[in-house]
């Protein structure tokens, strides 16, 4: 996570924290900051390309997501006060372009994120019209020289990799307006995996100890779609001594739709769980 401050960032959302944010730990969880990042990004306003769809000027397109990437730092309360998302544009291409996000609470950096999204129409991605190209160059980021995330290898999108699978099955309330499975519910698809994990690892009955990641990043690489069954492979390796480091895979049948990393604290899971001798 970059040291970028408030002051760089060209929006703002405040943000009121609801019972559904919180986690086990009466604290606002992961998913939690995934969904104010998504208000935030909803609040931005891009006032030449809206005026560009309202005068019927820009065909019939969907806005995809390619990956999003969600962090929490530290913890937020429902009493908290003063919370606010700050967003820009990180990266502006052909028929794509990247959010980056910042969460504040005060002036403590609790969290942070960030999106790509991608124009899509009948035949393919579209290019980005020049008044949208406009709105976002309006909300660009100062250039930080931060090296782009390495790309997963394609061992990652072949189920021989994951020594243990979690199965799922698409629900109809997880369904988007895309008529797929919204990109959210999916994040919540990635941390039912985690727990799985750690309940077969600990070989716990019931509620498992709460072992849920603080970051994630997911790369979306095919449409989920309901109805469906699924499943999601999972890999650990440990990370220092106090957290560990997941490699998910989403797969339906022998095709993989998406992948995941994702950190979190190590609790009490025994060594033998991790890399290539996972339980099964």
């Amino acid at each position: 996570m970059n040291s970028l401050s408030t002051s760089v960032f060209p929006r703002h959302c405040d943000i009121r924290v609801r019972q559904g944010d919180l986690g086990r730990a009466d604290a606002v969880s992961t998913i939690g900051i995934a969904r104010w990042l998504e208000d935030a990004r909803i609040h931005v306003r891009m006032p030449r390309f809206e005026q560009l769809g309202a005068h019927g000027e820009f065909g019939s397109h969907r806005i995809i997501f390619v990956s999003q990437w969600v962090e929490r730092s530290a913890r937020v309360h429902r009493t908290d006060a003063d919370i606010q998302v700050h967003t820009g544009i990180r990266r502006i291409g052909r028929s794509s372009f990247t959010y980056e996000q910042a969460v504040f609470a005060g002036d403590e950096r609790v969290g942070g994120g960030g999106a790509t999204v991608l124009h899509l129409g009948p035949d393919g991605p579209l290019a980005l019209p020049d008044e949208l190209i406009a709105d976002l160059a309006d909300l660009a980021l100062p250039e930080i020289g931060e090296a782009a995330a390495p790309r997963a290898g394609a061992e990652r999108a072949q189920r021989g990799y994951y020594p243990f699978f979690v199965r799922l099955r698409a629900r109809i309330s997880d369904v988007d307006s895309n008529q797929h499975v919204n990109y959210l519910a999916l994040l919540t698809w990635y941390d039912e995996a985690v727990a799985e994990f750690t309940a077969a690892a600990l070989g716990a009955d019931g509620l498992v100890p709460d072992l849920s990641a603080s970051w994630y990043r997911i790369d979306y690489l095919g449409e989920v779609t309901y109805p469906g069954d699924y499943e999601i492979g999972v890999l650990v390796r440990a990370r220092g001594e106090g957290s560990v480091a997941y490699e998910l895979g989403l797969f339906h049948g022998h095709t993989c739709l998406g992948i995941a990393d994702a950190i979190g604290p190590r609790g009490a899971l025994p060594a033998k769980s991790f890399a290539s001798v996972g339980p099964r």
